[in-house]
């Protein structure tokens, strides 16, 4: 593995995801085959880290691990400029949305050893930036934070401030678009979401927040909580690991620098993960355009877990 692992996160690892040594290997060496095999794979990363992050995310399912960055690859391309492209942190634009403080990581891990992602969608004004802007934003910060082995395996805590939200926010996707950015995140991203807390929603926003729940499993369901206040969260996150501004040490301006400084040492790595690609006739229109359902036409249930065994055979 090209990243020393401590053994608290293998422990995590093994009792979480069932990842040991064995299985790890076994599993790589079967999603390099396929990748070699897949036909409707034109180019696509093969280290352990970008594969591991599928694996980890669908807890060594090979068939669901596959399914996971087929299904990723073809997204990259079909919603490229929008999602996944130029997700250059030097970009002018996106640099002065990340001086804003609209989403960034605190520097420290919480007592799970996971990363707490901040945002604030109160700055984001939408007569001065694109919704195509916001989801750049959010996909370089979320695949600088895959990039590190250690986050596939802990997790993510999202703390969200809606302080400042306005319903122009919600014009800036149509609800077909919301629908499949949502259930994406969520089926697409190999990422573990663990703890999700929002604080500050205006009571305007309520059915907006009502309809986004609705979009979600019940699994991550349960992982969101709401507070009225910044201070009600403490219970929950570590106030000392936030920005001062809700209560912790360091100031904002200041983790918002550090985080900075994390994704200029993974941009070149961002930057060439832009030359994977598909056959995009090779998909289905359903799959092409995003569409959640058309993951269920081969997610049979009898495959899952069939990886499982392949360490005993």
């Amino acid at each position: 593995m090209e990243q020393c692992l401590n053994i608290e996160t293998l422990k995590i690892a093994k009792e979480e995801l069932r990842e040991d040594e064995e299985t790890r290997n076994n599993a790589l060496n079967q999603m390099r085959l396929w990748l070699k095999q897949n036909k409707k794979i034109i180019h696509s990363r093969s280290d352990d880290n970008f594969l591991l992050r599928f694996l980890r995310a669908k807890k060594f399912s090979l068939p669901l691990a596959q399914e996971a960055l087929e299904r990723y690859l073809l997204l990259r391309q079909t919603f490229g400029r929008q999602l996944f492209n130029e997700l250059d942190i030097t970009c002018p634009r996106l640099e002065k949305l990340l001086e804003l403080g609209y989403i960034f990581v605190v520097p420290k891990r919480d007592k799970n050893g996971r990363r707490i992602i901040i945002t604030r969608p109160g700055v984001f004004n939408p007569s001065i930036w694109t919704n195509a802007e916001m989801c750049r934003m959010h996909g370089v910060t979320y695949e600088t934070l895959m990039e590190d082995q250690e986050n596939q395996i802990r997790g993510f805590v999202h703390y969200t401030d809606a302080a400042g939200m306005c319903l122009q926010q919600l014009t800036l996707f149509t609800p077909r678009e919301a629908v499949r950015i949502v259930k994406n995140g969520e089926r697409t991203l190999p990422m573990r979401h663990k703890e999700i807390y929002g604080v500050n929603v205006p009571l305007s926003l309520k059915f907006a927040l009502d309809f986004g729940m609705t979009l979600i499993s019940e699994k991550i369901r349960n992982r969101v909580k709401i507070f009225s206040s910044i201070e009600e969260s403490h219970t929950y996150v570590d106030k000392s690991l936030l920005p001062k501004e809700y209560g912790g040490e360091m100031e904002m301006s200041t983790m918002i620098g550090l985080w900075k400084q994390e994704l200029l040492e993974k941009r070149e790595q961002i930057l060439k993960n832009e030359k994977m690609s598909v056959r995009e006739d090779m998909f289905s229109e359903g799959a092409r355009q995003g569409r959640v359902s058309a993951l269920t036409n081969h997610s049979h249930h009898h495959m899952v877990g069939s990886f499982r065994q392949l360490t005993v055979d």
